[in-house]
């Protein structure tokens, strides 16, 4: 067999061994060819690029099948889990609200979710699909209902869309074209003449390139000058996951330097990385460490595993033979083939064989015999060059899409510019106004719909003002004006406008192939400021909080001081400003250093009354927390006196629970001082996330997969309700509420009891 010193990573090489040629390097009795350094590097020779036909033929060169039947049936676990876990199979119907008015944002206006009982059937279409293509059974038709319900429920949720929801559904569609499942399948058991047949090489080439992209463009895309400075995902270097590193650098270095640096060198370098055997190794360490700790630092479903699944399609694609082949023979029945004999395919382009010729087709059972160029050969070459043209492309194809350029690069969904966009929102009105009474109201931010992403996209912002419009005439509001005034920071910036405030978005014009005409722009020229705001920052005690703001000559900001937020002030820091306390009736002028104490629990405007953006700055205490943190601290103390016998005084009754247990949930229950009762939970709390936090692999694991369990266990029993209510229709009301209570059940009380305590801890992160 041939050799193969450096193309197992290539997108375009050979499934020949490097193996062989180690064992066998005494010199047989002839060479019949030497290889060239180009080829020895990549696996082909530039004369297989000098000619259309050349290119045919080495595009659909026979190549081991091996790797490419592993990989799908990885892709197919993944997927088929992926179903019931973020395409969201065991939440369906709290999904979908079946009759429930609902905003929804898909990416065609005319399309929507089918009844409830359908969807099932949709998602157990898509999981159905997901199996097959795994085993590797009818692998067409598991393709095609797989990619067929994936694609329809991913267009079907825009507020859903990301880089990796996107990227499974290309990989389904690519393995549907390709001959996935010539090793190690149902299919190959049914059809002898398929099993462990030869694929034409650009299968490989495909999938390593579409992988290649998504490292190396998710890097180019880090290039931008917020990832470069650490303004990106600085808050990650906080994560118990970086602790490591924390040792010997200080944490805003682990910002910069790990979290940040080495982020985009990860992404730039590992497609080359993966490419070389030299490099290989190194490459899988890293990428793997990466893959491993995105599991744990983001909530990606499958994403991770499904990434890990693709790093050995860039080994030899016969690695699978060579690794199973260590297994005990005993084992062979049930494990993949080791055999290196394989079968020629009509898939792929046999050269003529000579006896000293070097293209012989290795470990094929009997010599093919050299195949004719066919439209089919032709068709697939065409179609890896456009495949690949295209993907590289439309990561940079904005500029034809630009209603979607609202602070970013268009449908984040096909970008690969993962992580590079933090925002955070400090303030969202949403006001009506009755078109025919003049009446104005608010609404709860939110309203009719379960997503909160509408309030970064002007195409969802459009969608969702339509959808208001149609529903307020219920509530007796004729033909309302709908404004939002939404205050965006992204990436550390200043609190500031997205889109225009006094324009009405019912009526206002959108088109994904013009600008956003009412689109705020990003107040780029103020990013110089978040040197100072870490300044600023760090001169604060624990206890104040501070918020930057940045508005547009001509508006205002409307805000109201909670009665929990005392000293609250607004200091300038740019710009000339206007502060009118509403109930008061008084204004105040207030240049650049200049400052001003604004009232607890009532209104103000600030008025922007400067020709460029204002800048200030709010800072407040929240005096309800201060006072409740320094109570926790005096209970604190005083039950340490009671525990070590130091305590000499007698308790009142209202203290008496103190000298319980901290897991003593009934004297959490018989406290009659509310902040008592508070602190002995949040004592119960905190030992069960301590608790937690220190567990054993084993136990996490335990806990991990009683987790799954139900939730899966939900998903299937819904479905199995579904499609009984299809099939014979529905059943009396008192057995329905007791099949889904029955598909409800959860974790056993002691487990179920601890995560609602460790929601709560969440929830009450400010204590």
């Amino acid at each position: 067999m041939e050799a193969r010193d450096a193309t197992a990573g290539a997108f375009v090489g050979t499934d020949k061994e490097k193996k062989s040629a180690k064992k066998d390097a005494a010199p047989k009795a002839a060479k019949p060819h030497t290889k060239s350094r180009m080829e020895e590097i990549f696996g082909f020779r530039k004369e297989d690029l000098s000619s259309w036909e050349n290119l045919v033929a080495l595009l659909n060169r026979p190549t081991d099948p091996a790797s490419l039947g592993i990989f799908r049936c990885m892709f197919g676990l993944v997927m088929a889990i992926d179903v019931t876990q973020e395409r969201g199979l065991s939440h369906l119907d709290y999904k979908y609200l079946d009759g429930a008015p609902v905003c929804r944002f898909p990416l065609f206006n005319f399309l929507e979710p089918l009844p409830l009982d359908w969807m099932y059937v949709v998602y157990l279409v898509m999981f159905l699909g997901a199996l097959g293509i795994m085993l590797g059974c009818f692998y067409r038709l598991s393709c095609l209902m797989f990619i067929s319900t994936y694609w329809y429920i991913f267009f079907l949720d825009k507020t859903a869309w990301n880089n990796h929801s996107y990227l499974y559904g290309l990989i389904g569609s690519l393995l549907a074209i390709m001959d996935g499942n010539r090793y190690w399948s149902l299919d190959g058991l049914r059809k002898p003449s398929i099993r462990n047949a030869h694929v034409p090489l650009w299968n490989y080439t495909l999938l390593r390139t579409q992988i290649f992209i998504v490292y190396f463009i998710a890097g180019v895309k880090k290039l931008d000058a917020d990832w470069v400075e650490g303004y990106s995902m600085s808050y990650l270097a906080h994560h118990w996951l970086f602790d490591p590193f924390k040792v010997i650098l200080p944490v805003e270095l682990v910002s910069l330097l790990v979290v940040h640096g080495g982020g985009l060198i990860l992404d730039l370098t590992a497609g080359y990385l993966l490419f070389f055997d030299a490099t290989r190794p190194v490459a899988f360490f890293f990428v793997s460490y990466f893959h491993c700790m995105n599991s744990q630092l983001f909530s990606i479903g499958m994403f991770s595993y499904t990434m890990l699944a693709t790093s050995p399609l860039f080994c030899y694609a016969d690695w699978p033979r060579r690794f199973f082949a260590r297994f005990p023979s005993l084992l062979s029945g049930v494990l993949p083939l080791t055999t290196e004999e394989i079968q020629p395919s009509a898939s792929c382009l046999y050269p003529e064989i000579h006896s000293n010729s070097s293209n012989e087709c290795p470990g094929t059972q009997n010599p093919a015999k050299a195949s004719k160029m066919r439209f089919k050969h032709k068709l697939g070459a065409v179609f890896t060059i456009l495949y690949i043209a295209e993907q590289f492309f439309l990561p940079y194809s904005h500029f034809i899409t630009q209603g979607y350029n609202n602070w970013t690069n268009g449908l984040y969904g096909y970008s690969w510019d993962m992580m590079v966009h933090s925002r955070s929102h400090q303030h969202v009105k949403i006001t009506y106004k009755d078109g025919k009474t003049g009446e104005i109201g608010y609404l709860n931010p939110g309203v009719f719909t379960q997503s909160r992403r509408w309030k970064d996209h002007g195409d969802m912002l459009k969608q969702y003002a339509t959808c208001l419009s149609g529903l307020l005439p219920r509530y007796n509001i004729s033909h309302p004006e709908i404004y939002f005034d939404i205050w965006v920071s992204i990436n550390e910036r200043f609190q500031q406008r997205i889109f225009d405030p006094r324009v009405d978005i019912v009526t206002a014009e959108w088109s994904p192939f013009k600008p956003n005409p009412w689109l705020m722009p990003l107040l780029v020229d103020l990013s110089p400021w978040r040197t100072k705001f870490q300044e600023i920052e760090g001169s604060l005690d624990n206890q104040t909080e501070i918020v930057f703001i940045a508005d547009f000559p001509g508006l205002h900001l409307e805000n109201f001081v909670s009665e929990d937020l005392g000293n609250t002030s607004i200091h300038v820091l740019q710009g000339q400003v206007n502060v009118e306390i509403v109930e008061e009736k008084k204004n105040h002028t207030l240049q650049p250093g200049d400052q001003i104490k604004v009232p607890a629990g009532a209104y103000h405007k600030v008025y922007t009354i400067s020709e460029s953006p204002s800048c200030y700055m709010y800072v407040y205490v929240n005096t309800t927390e201060a006072a409740l943190l320094q109570n926790f601290t005096k209970l604190q103390e005083l039950q340490e006196r009671i525990r070590n016998g130091t305590e000499t005084e007698p308790l009142p009754p209202e203290l008496q629970p103190l000298m319980a247990a901290d897991d003593d949930r009934e004297a959490e229950v018989n406290a009659t001082d509310p902040v008592v009762q508070l602190f002995l939970k949040r004592q119960r709390r905190m030992k069960e996330v301590k608790k937690r936090r220190e567990a054993g692999v084993l136990e996490r694991l335990d806990r991990f997969a009683v987790k799954k369990y139900y939730a899966i266990r939900r998903g299937f029993l819904m479905t199995a309700i579904a499609i009984r209510n299809l099939a014979v229709g529905l059943p009396p009301v008192e057995q329905l509420r007791s099949e889904v209570a029955f598909a409800n059940m959860k974790e056993p009380e002691a487990e179920a009891e601890t995560d609602e305590t460790l929601k709560r801890e969440v929830g009450h992160a400010e204590l």
